[in-house]
Parts: structure tokens; sequence; C-alpha cells
């Protein structure tokens, strides 16, 4: 190939020609043939040349390129799959011993005495483990055909003392199934009920001695850690909350599954539980796929005495560090819900639904919470408290990067421990000495401040659930990554999208792009072929796509732009589908006209009259035709600011 300005140009290598058509443009890592119509990045060019899938060129590309590709092989898929299935197999067996039987009668009677409703429990499958030592092993086991082992790889099963078989993990115990994000059982949760309701009912376990937990037994008990259930990266009811979390940008955070259960029952659907754990940078990522505002409703009393498991210091600290390092998770404000004390969320949502929605609407930033709990902290009446409460407060004042919002918690924090503000700005301007002492003004490791690291962005970014969006998307133009939301938010788009290109003669510009939009069509294929009407289902798309595509795709959902689709009228959405295909269409054009003038700059070089009038005759045509989409853009473009007006 020989340099034409800003491109390289030769010979088409995938039709015959005797003059270069084929231009390499390396500033948009692409490539076209002026020729056969031909075009695409990268992989398309080695997909075609080469004969390969997608999969297949992206695996040679990186070995060319001495980068390892993280591939799941297909034994590894199958064998979750089959754990999943075991999990669900198990979950539907707690669900028909809770509702179907009289060993379940207490636990049904306990739930529907927290006002749980018959749709709720059947809605989210809540479930009941008999006390029986081996009663879900022997069910499964027979109508099912579940292997122990396979049992325990689930973690629904401990083994005997002396390795003399198994038994049933989760015993007189109400269970609370637990999915990741797509809707895929990962584990479950069991809690006894009050007063050990319910042990002991099943004439099984009557006649070989009862296997109820025994007093000393944890409230709560959550699978342990297996190939698809990791506590500290999972949040209760992610898959039910992830719409309303996108939808509102904000995420609540509560304690407990029945919090959780209740929030969804009453229609606040953006709540999520941290499975009684303090929050993890894992969580905070998988939140961040959704949502840039966490509100924290914990049962906190108005002393702050659960502060510690809130590790509100912390969270905030990370705002500033993922905002100033550009990571692209974006969590913006913390906030905390105040809740009347000695008041659990789910009954304050129960009793007085009212009363939760303000509490959550007004929830005070975290800043505000923590000068509240370290005044309440520390007393503030001797000067030794004073310092100690100033001395955990500072640090984090230090790091709100706007001055009048640092002045205005500067006064707030003079007011709350009676320094005057001229102390206190003299200690926020002090430099910080090497090795200062945690943030609780103490060199300890307790309280909300500890500086124990768990909130690091590098902590964050590293987390398995975290989608770099901004990395994710550097694969696709902006206005093809702009369509693609578009159409994986509002499906109904899709067959018009290609349909469209189509009647064109055109494609996406890039592989991975066009590899979603066929996959799209491939999914509407499947349910056709089931018997269906040509529906589009994400979560059938989502698990169908190999890994090559399906981190890119979750970065499409979880990617922000200025309005979500979801929420604007039909005009509006294809509007803003005819925007994108209009400026894709703009794009080729210009690469025409580019083309077209390095021809004609070699014509009249050449002196080739008659080439010279070919070529002109061309460029009037693209003008033309450059003139009348601009006219198409502004009419569409003028369509949607009217819409966006109505």
């Amino acid at each position: 190939m020989r340099k034409a300005g800003t491109t390289y140009k030769g010979l088409c290598p995938f039709h015959g020609e005797k003059t270069p058509s084929f231009v390499v443009t390396p500033a948009r890592d692409s490539w076209h043939c002026f020729g056969c119509g031909e075009g695409g990045d990268i992989f398309s060019f080695v997909m075609k040349r080469e004969s390969l899938t997608f999969p297949e060129a992206l695996k040679r590309l990186a070995a060319r390129a001495g980068i390892e590709v993280d591939e799941r092989t297909s034994r590894e898929d199958a064998r979750k799959a089959r754990l999943r299935e075991v999990l669900e197999q198990a979950i539907a067996f707690y669900h028909v011993v809770l509702t179907q039987s009289k060993t379940g009668a207490p636990a049904l009677e306990y739930l529907h005495g927290r006002g749980f409703t018959d749709e709720t429990i059947e809605r989210f499958q809540l479930g009941w483990a008999p006390s029986g030592w081996d009663q879900m092993i022997k069910m499964l086991q027979s109508r099912r055909n579940v292997a122990i082992a396979e049992l325990a790889e689930v973690g629904l099963t401990s083994q005997r003392q002396g390795g003399r078989g198994a038994y049933d993990k989760f015993r007189s115990r109400v269970i609370f199934p637990i999915r990741d994000a797509a809707g895929n059982a990962v584990g479950i949760g069991g809690r006894i009920l009050p007063g050990g309701v319910g042990a002991g009912h099943d004439a099984a376990a009557a006649a070989a001695g009862s296997g109820a937990p025994d007093a000393g037994a944890p409230k709560y008990l959550n699978s342990p850690a297996t190939a698809l259930f990791d506590k500290s990266r999972t949040l209760y009811l992610i898959e039910r909350a992830r719409g309303e979390m996108r939808r509102s940008e904000e995420a609540v955070l509560v304690e407990g599954y029945t919090d959780a259960l209740m929030a969804h029952q009453a229609g606040f659907e953006n709540v999520v539980a941290s499975l009684g754990t303090a929050l993890t940078p894992a969580q905070v990522a998988l939140i961040a796929r959704y949502a840039r505002e966490i509100v924290l409703a914990y049962d906190v009393d108005p002393a702050g005495q659960h502060a510690g498991s809130i590790g509100g210091a912390e969270l905030f600290r990370l705002i500033g560090s993922l905002a100033a390092e550009e990571t692209g998770v974006e969590i913006t404000r913390v906030r905390v819900a105040r809740l009347p004390e000695g008041k659990d969320p789910d009954e304050v949502i129960r009793d007085t639904p009212d009363l939760w929605r303000e509490a959550i609407r007004t929830a005070q930033p975290i800043i505000e919470f923590l000068i509240d709990y370290y005044a309440t902290a520390f007393p503030i009446r001797t000067a030794e408290g004073r310092r100690h409460a100033v001395g955990a407060l500072v640090p984090m004042l230090r790091e709100i990067r706007d001055p009048v919002v640092r002045d205005s918690y500067l006064q707030t924090l003079a007011r709350r421990t009676g320094v005057e503000e001229r102390v206190l700005l003299e200690a926020l301007r002090a430099p910080v000495p090497v090795g200062q002492a945690g943030a609780d003004g103490r060199g300890g490791s307790g309280g909300v401040g500890a500086g124990s690291g768990r909130f690091t962005t590098d902590a964050v970014m590293s987390a398995p659930d975290t989608i770099d969006t901004k990395a994710e998307l550097k694969s696709l133009t902006r206005e093809e990554a702009r369509l693609l939301r578009l159409l994986l938010l509002v499906p109904e788009q899709q067959v018009r999208v290609a349909e469209t290109l189509a009647a064109q003669g055109a494609r996406l510009p890039s592989t991975p792009a066009r590899e979603l939009l066929t996959a799209m069509l491939q999914d509407r294929d499947r349910d056709r072929e089931a018997g269906g009407s040509g529906e589009f289902k994400r979560m059938r798309f989502l698990d169908a796509l190999p890994p090559e595509l399906h981190s890119l795709a979750i970065a499409l959902y979880a990617d922000r732009g200025p309005n979500d689709p979801t929420t604007l009228d039909t005009d509006h959405v294809r509007n803003g589908v005819d925007q994108c295909l209009l400026a894709l269409e703009a794009d080729r054009i210009e690469d025409e006209i580019r083309f077209n003038a390095g021809e004609l700059m070699e014509a009249q070089t050449a002196v080739d009259p008659q080439e010279i009038a070919r070529l002109l005759e061309t460029q009037r045509t693209l003008y033309e035709a450059r003139n009348s989409l601009d006219r198409r853009r502004e009419a569409v473009s003028n369509l949607t600011t009217a819409g966006g007006h109505r």
C-alpha cells in the first residue's frame, strides 16, 4: 500500500481491480474498499480474508499482539449451568414445603404475621427448610436425580463427622433464594424463626432425632462460598432492583432479607440488601453498574452505634478518588436515611410507607451524618473529646474539592463541636504529618473512619463485577454505542434498523457492533423457533453471547446517556434512532468525498480530462447527497427537540 494523505491506498484483496480503491484510515482504525463496498475494522478484515468467526479472529489477533484472551471453556459453562439447575431444584423443594405442607405451616404463619402476602411469597420463591437431617438430600436424589456431590458444590450440604455421609446444611429455617444480576440462582439465605418455632415438626425428624439447629446457631445463615456464590460481591434482590436503580440512578441499601422484600412488596423497587455484611468494594462496583447514588437505610439509631458497619468515611473518600481518577465507575453521592429509633426498615415500610419515602428523600449527605456521629461518639464537652472529633473529620473535609461545600460543612462542624471556625480552618490548612493516625483520631482501626483501605479505587476496580464502561465502549464509534444502547433498551427498534441498513446497502462500521446487532436478530429467531412471535428477551440474549461480546453488551446497558430511552415516548425514541442512522450515513458520505478528492487530485496531476470530468460529476453528486442528508438531520433534530418540550 502507498500513503495518500492521512490514509493508505492499495489494491483490494477481496475483488479483482487494476485501480487502487482499498483505503486504510489509521486514525479511525478502519478500512474500506470503494470498489466492492466492503469495509470495517481489523477484525472484519481478518474474518473476511481468512473465513473466521469473530471469536476466532479475536484470538488470532490477540496471539499476534501478545495479549492473553480470558477464555471460558464450554465445560466450565456447562458445569455452572448444572449447578444453577441443582440450586433451582432445591429452591423449588423448599418452596413447596413452605406453601403446601403442614411442616411449613408455622413458617408461613410467621411470614404472614410479618406482613408478607402470598403473592410476594410466590414471586420471590420463599421457602422452608424442614428440620430433618437429610430430607432435602433424599428428595432431590430420588425425584430429581441430583448427586450429593452436586449438592455439596452449591453449598447445600455439610459433611458428617468422620466422613460418614452428608446432612442438610439448612434446617428449620425460612429460605430466601439469592440471585445474581442476571436472575440466576447463586445461593440461599436461611433465617431461624423466633423462639425456635417450626423446629421438629416433621415426622421423619421426630423419629430419627430432630435436625433443628441448636440454641447457639446463628439467626441468619448464608450459603458458603461456592463456584456460584460469593457473599462479598452479591446483593439480595439486585435482579429485581437494577431496572429501577438505573431509572432513578439511586440504590437504597438495607441490611436484611425481610427489609428488602418488604420494600419491593410496597413498590420501592430500587432497594437491595447487603446480606448482613458491611458494604464491600465488589458490592459498590455492582451498584455502580446501575446507579450513581447510594442511600444507606440501615437500622441506625441517633447515636450512630452502627456507623462502623456502614463504612461511611471510606465510602466518602471513595467518591472523590473514583471521580479524580476517571475510572468510568461513578458513585456521585452517598446519603444516610434516618429511621425512627428502635424500628427496623421493614416495620417502617409496612406500617408507615410515607415515612419511609420521606426518610429516603431527605436522607443526610454522608458527611453530615459523620459530623453528627462523631459529635455524639466523643465527649465534646471536654477538650480531649473535641480534639478526637475534629481529628476524625478534618481529613475528610480536606477531600471536598468544592470550597463552597467545604466551607458549609466547616460551619456545621463548628456548631456541633463548639470549636471556632478559624481554629478548624487552621487545622484544615495544616500540613498532613507523615504516618498520621487513623481517621478515628486515635490511631486505632475502629469506627466509621477506620483506615482499613477496604474502599480504595483499586479495590473497586478489581472487583469481578466492575464494568469499565469507558474501556469497553472504545471498540465502538460514538454513534454506534448510542444506537446499540437504544436498541438494547428499546428492542422494538431492532428490526427497523436492520432493515434500514440493508436497504441502504450499509453496515455498522465496527465488527463488535455488527456482531451485537446480529445477535439481537438471532435472539428473535430463537423465540420464533420456540413457537413465539419473535420477541427479544434480554437474559436469553446475554446468556447466548460469546464471552468476547458479553462485557460489551453489559457496558452498553450500564452506560448512562442524557436520557433513559425507556421513559421516552415512541416518537422520541424513533427520532433518536434516526439521528444515529443519519450520522452513520453522513460518515460514509464524508469518506466517499475524501476518497473522490484524492482521486481527483491524481487525475489532475496526470492531466486526464476524461477522468477529471467523471470525478467532478461524482463530487457534485456527493455534495448534493451531503446537503440533502444535512436537511434530513436538521428535520429529525427539530422533531426530537419539539418532542422533548411536550
